[in-house]
């Protein structure tokens, strides 16, 4: 069938067509929300949001990490803890599998990375979820990684800023996974005693356990325009309470206006927003 195949070269270009193809896909990508067509290093270069409509797309841990700390520089901690996997899970692929699949593919133990360092001069605790590991969720790892850093910023009497991408908690490892929301809200319970400020940022998605938890417990809680932010999903909570909820009810400009959100930032304003709040409660840095 070869023979009817024609290869499209020339003296100027001798490169077949298909191949030219080949080398430009994944360079461009389309916007969820305005359809545009973006260069993907114009996309990466403003912080992964939209130029055309300001739609956030997800970032992962540590380009938030980068963004936040001054010279996208932080010292990580806790690095080395991982799931055992109490359970043994299996479903359609053992609970073991996923994991060691998300360590290799993302180079990270678990869906947190907790650090500290410099925002805008002044020394912070700061823990950031991976969407790309199991999605985001919450087993005994990320629960023990939030009580340490939440612990460390009692100590250390230093801001803490907690950034949420999750889809709640982690199924795979049951009540132990359920556990942490009680183990994390008592730390907190703690470092509010001590009057030490806790910033809560919640992006696209924050939602289940984590939600439940230490998402929504801090002293400002603000999140990212347009994320999705909920407990359950809307055909559960419609199914439970036997009424119509309206269009967009999850949103986090539907919930700043109902009064469950202090604020909704923009992600490239995110840094000035959390650094002028911590001088609001503490003076400057």
């Amino acid at each position: 069938m070869t023979w009817f195949k024609r290869e499209k070269k020339s003296i100027e270009n001798p490169t077949p067509v298909d191949e030219r193809r080949v080398r430009t896909e994944g360079l461009w990508i389309k916007c969820g929300a305005c359809r545009a067509i973006i260069w993907k290093k114009d996309l990466e270069a403003n912080w992964e949001v939209c130029p055309k409509c300001d739609h956030h797309f997800r970032l992962g841990a540590r380009r938030r990490l980068e963004l936040l700390f001054d010279d996208e520089f932080w010292t990580e901690f806790d690095a080395g803890l991982a799931s055992s996997d109490p359970l043994l899970f299996s479903d359609t692929r053992p609970y073991a599998q996923r994991l060691r699949d998300a360590q290799r593919k993302l180079g990270m133990k678990d869906a947190i990375l907790t650090a500290e360092g410099k925002l805008r001069g002044r020394q912070v605790t700061c823990c950031s979820m991976e969407f790309g590991f199991i999605g985001g969720s919450m087993g005994a790892v990320v629960g023990e990684k939030v009580a340490r850093a939440v612990e460390r910023s009692l100590a250390q009497k230093q801001p803490l800023v907690i950034i949420s991408c999750s889809g709640g908690a982690r199924m795979m490892e049951g009540t132990v996974s359920l556990m942490q929301l009680a183990k994390v809200a008592a730390a907190l319970g703690r470092l509010d005693d001590a009057r030490v400020p806790f910033i809560s940022v919640l992006t696209d998605p924050t939602t289940g356990g984590v939600t439940a938890s230490y998402a929504m417990l801090g002293d400002l809680n603000i999140a990212e325009p347009g994320a999705l932010i909920g407990f359950a999903g809307p055909r559960v909570i419609e199914q439970t309470i036997r009424q119509k909820l309206p269009e967009g009810f999850q949103t986090a400009e539907f919930l700043l206006e109902h009064g469950f959100l202090d604020a909704v930032v923009s992600r490239k304003e995110l840094k000035n927003y959390i650094a002028q709040a911590f001088e609001f409660f503490l003076g400057p840095a």
